[in-house]
Order: C-alpha cells, then sequence, then structure tokens
C-alpha cells in the first residue's frame, strides 16, 4: 500500500541525506502560511502555483529535492519541473520527511 502511494506521488527511495549533504536545494512547495508554521531549516518556500513561473532561478541549483505536507504537490511541482526540462528533481514527500533526513 505504501510503495503504491509513493509510486503515485512520485516519491523515490534515494539517500535524501546524502542528497542534501552534498548540497542539494530543498524547496518546500506549500502555501506561505503552512511554510511559517514549521518547515526544514534551509528550505525555500515556493508555493506551487508558482513553481512553474519560478524557473528560471531555479535552473542554477545542481540537485532539487521537492516537500510539502503529504508529497502529492511535491510530486506535482516535480511534474512541472520535469516537464520544463529539468532532471534533477526528487520528491523528497513531506517536509518531516525531508526534515528527519536533514
Amino acid at each position: 500500500m505504501i510503495s503504491a502511494l509513493k509510486k503515485l506521488f512520485g516519491i523515490t527511495t534515494v539517500d535524501l541525506s546524502g542528497l542534501i549533504k552534498n548540497g542539494a536545494t530543498i524547496i518546500d512547495v506549500r502555501s506561505k502560511a503552512e511554510f511559517a508554521t514549521g518547515h526544514v531549516k534551509a528550505s525555500i518556500n515556493i508555493p506551487l502555483e508558482q513553481i512553474g513561473s519560478s524557473t528560471e532561478k531555479l535552473k542554477s541549483y545542481n540537485k532539487i529535492i521537492t516537500c510539502c505536507r503529504s508529497g502529492n504537490r511535491s510530486g506535482m511541482a516535480k511534474r512541472t519541473l520535469e516537464a520544463k526540462g529539468f532532471k534533477n528533481v526528487i520528491n523528497g514527500g513531506s517536509w518531516q520527511n525531508v526534515n528527519q533526513n536533514s
């Protein structure tokens, strides 16, 4: 069941802590209000509805880890970025999951 949900949301099993230690950028795609209630310390908040128009500033990042509340919006953000040519995006799932690995 969990495996099917991860596949549905595009969450991959990767070494998030290793990616973060090697400089991956964490993009939290929740709303500004949600982000204010708690987030990964080094993350950048770009709400999902702004992710498509933020690609120019994201091009300089080597690896991008997207996160949100559950993994759904971060999966949508990953797909949006991939549709715009990004090949370096990982759906980290929930921000708590990414936080545990940072």
